[in-house]
């Protein structure tokens, strides 16, 4: 199904070094739970990247010699039977169901409802299909990756809102320890 080349290392290797040099540096100033929530996002991303775009850095040079395609009609591979189109809409939801679960805990109380949950969603897939095509030729454009993909985000979502308690419950747990532990060291 895929295959590591050496140009998947050299985007691994990439996107090491760019979370070594611009991210860590920059969450780890906030806090040991920031830290690992965003690692844990932005690990997620990168296999993202793997399965959909990759070989990246490698593939740059190609950009321009293979035409770009791109399928507008929505669920046209499930209505007319082509392909393993129950296998991809099924793979489109599951792929960014983490994503919607995930983005909540990145952002400001403010920023963690379901509109902005489906809408970065959506910008995430919607970057992901138009830069598809670009990177790989014998990728396109597909507007039902962009439905399904938003579907798992708002599914993710709603896991979140299901776990969120649990959460809110646990970190208040973290926080008293915690201030036990500094009163206790005075």
């Amino acid at each position: 199904m895929f295959s590591f080349t050496i140009g998947h290392l050299i985007d691994f290797v990439a996107l090491l070094m760019l979370y070594i040099f611009v991210f860590f540096p920059r969450w780890k100033r906030k806090g040991k739970g920031i830290v690992f929530i965003r690692t844990v996002m932005y690990i997620y991303l990168s296999f993202v990247l793997f399965f959909t775009m990759m070989p990246i850095i490698t593939s740059l040079s190609h950009v321009i010699d293979h035409p770009y395609a791109f399928n507008l009609i929505p669920f046209d591979d499930y209505v007319n039977g082509r392909g393993d189109f129950m296998r991809q809409i099924i793979l489109n939801v599951i792929m960014t169901v983490p994503f919607g679960f995930l983005f909540p805990l990145t952002q400001s109380r403010k920023k963690r409802s379901l509109m902005m949950t489906v809408l970065m969603t959506f910008l995430m897939s919607l970057l992901i299909e138009v830069l598809q095509p670009i990177v790989n030729g014998d990728r396109s454009l597909d507007v039902t990756d962009l439905i399904t993909n938003t579907l798992g985000g708002a599914i993710g979502y709603l896991g979140y809102t299901m776990i969120r308690p649990i959460l809110k419950l646990t970190a208040d747990r973290v926080v008293h320890t915690e201030k036990k532990r500094i009163e206790r060291n005075k």
